[in-house]
């Protein structure tokens, strides 16, 4: 075997899917010499980007498994080094049984997200796209997807890259008025270099206004079902669901707790939370319950309203404004006609659990109130909160150098907060870094990734 120089990084292997029993498993093994370690364990050489069957065999020749694996050269790989991937049979034995034989033959176990490390360390990803790796593995909508993919390829840092670029042609001309100290900044360009900085500004506030859109994106709609007692609510978490999830019964007060799930509704991820039915109650465990139901609602980015259509209205009070969409349940036993009006100004929805009709209404509703203003979807990019920090301490310090120039103040005190406002940004496509940086993101990811 090839020996590793010491400035190299060791050769590693980790299982690349899930744990478990299934058809197939891959293994994926990165580093100097991992073609050298698998020719070791296996009955034939490899061809680069060539598939090959062959059977992995144990130091007495015995044969663990047989295998198709591919070998990717350096730099032409996802890590930028020699890379092989093993495609085995999927039991937790035999996967097992391969690794150790690899190890043995020289390969070190992996950590969670040493593969995607190496490929930023090598230039193969920056930052922003080897954290969307993560967003595209945990995505649970087509909208989160498909931003995730978007910051994949980039979205994100080259419009990052875009204002560094900007900002480095400014500070170039502050910097020769730094050089020539003779040389005073005139009122016209004291204005020209304002609004050049300004117009990074916007740039950056762009950005952070997709800071919202991220945390819904990755973590889901906060989504509160409330309404009184019977009206339907866990009949409508089951329905959304597609099983029985909640309890449902006709006696009040049946849930006492919350109750979260997840669904995929218009396009979005939905944390459905199934709340306790408001009402008077002298029972102290039900009235815990509905101040969770309160908290809920509350706290929720959407708040589905159920209502028994069938039913007069009780003093129940409608959500007015905001993220709420109100659903006439039990459509289907008719509506009283004192919910007439508000069915036909579109204020509500006729829903009912039972038959699923106005679901499609509901999905519809959803991508009005969360997703317009997204026609574009395929240049969506969403900002994680470790790069809204990066953008609110860049802008922070742009600002400060604006106002240093404004002032009147000597050209080194603004070249100070520009170069501290370069440093920012350059964190967020990890251009500038530090070890404590890489690895609390790292550490983050799957093992095999």
């Amino acid at each position: 075997m090839k020996a590793a120089s010491p400035f190299e990084p060791p050769c590693v292997v980790a299982l690349a899917t899930p744990l478990g029993t299934a058809a197939l498993a891959v293994i994926r093994m990165t580093g100097s010499g991992s073609h050298e370690i698998f020719a070791q364990a296996a009955t034939k050489n490899l061809i680069p980007r060539q598939a090959t069957f062959c059977r992995i065999k144990d130091a007495q020749s015995r044969v663990l498994d047989e295998v198709v694996a591919c070998y990717f050269a350096a730099p032409a790989s996802f890590t930028g080094e020699d890379v092989v991937e093993i495609s085995c049979h999927g039991g937790i034995l035999v996967v097992r049984r391969v690794i150790e034989r690899l190890m043995a033959c020289g390969a070190q176990a992996a950590e969670p997200g040493e593969f995607s490390r190496r490929a930023f360390e090598n230039g193969k990803l920056d930052l922003t796209q080897a954290e969307a790796i993560m967003d595209v593995i945990a995505a649970g909508s087509d909208l989160a997807l498909r931003a995730a993919q978007n910051q994949l390829g980039g979205a994100i840092s080259t419009q990052v890259q875009l204002s560094i670029d900007e900002l480095l042609r400014l500070m170039a001309h502050v910097e020769a008025y730094i050089d020539f100290p003779e040389e005073d900044i005139s009122p016209d360009t004291t204005l020209t270099l304002c609004d050049g900085l300004s117009s990074i500004g916007d740039a950056l506030k762009g950005l952070l206004s997709t800071a919202d859109e991220g945390r819904l994106l990755r973590e889901g709609l906060r989504t509160a079902i409330v309404g009184a007692p019977n009206a339907g609510k866990s009949s409508l978490l089951n329905c959304l669901l597609g099983f029985d999830r909640a309890i449902v019964s006709e006696l009040a007060g049946t849930t006492r707790d919350t109750i979260e799930e997840r669904v995929n509704l218009g396009g979005l991820c939905l944390r459905l939370i199934d709340t306790a039915g408001l009402r008077e109650s002298n029972d102290a465990i039900e009235l815990a319950g509905m101040e969770r139901s309160r908290r809920a609602g509350s706290e929720a980015d959407l708040v589905l309203q159920v209502i028994d259509a069938s039913a007069e209205p009780d003093d129940l009070e409608l959500p007015e404004g905001g993220k709420s969409i109100t659903l006439l349940n039990k459509c289907d036993l008719g509506i009283h006609a004192s919910w007439q009006p508000i069915l036909e100004a579109g204020e509500a929805i006729a829903f009912s659990c039972a038959s699923g009709q106005g679901r499609e209404g509901l999905e519809t509703r959803i991508e009005q109130l969360f997703l317009q203003g997204h026609a574009e979807l395929d240049s969506l990019a969403a900002i994680n909160l470790r790069h809204r920090a990066a953008l609110d301490l860049a802008l922070d310090y742009l600002n400060a150098g604006i106002g240093c120039l404004q002032q009147g103040m000597s050209p080194e005190f603004c070249a100070m907060e520009l170069r501290d406002c370069l440093e920012a940004l350059g964190s967020i496509s990890g251009k500038v870094d530090t070890e404590e940086l890489l690895g609390a993101i790292f550490s983050q990811f799957c093992l095999g990734k």
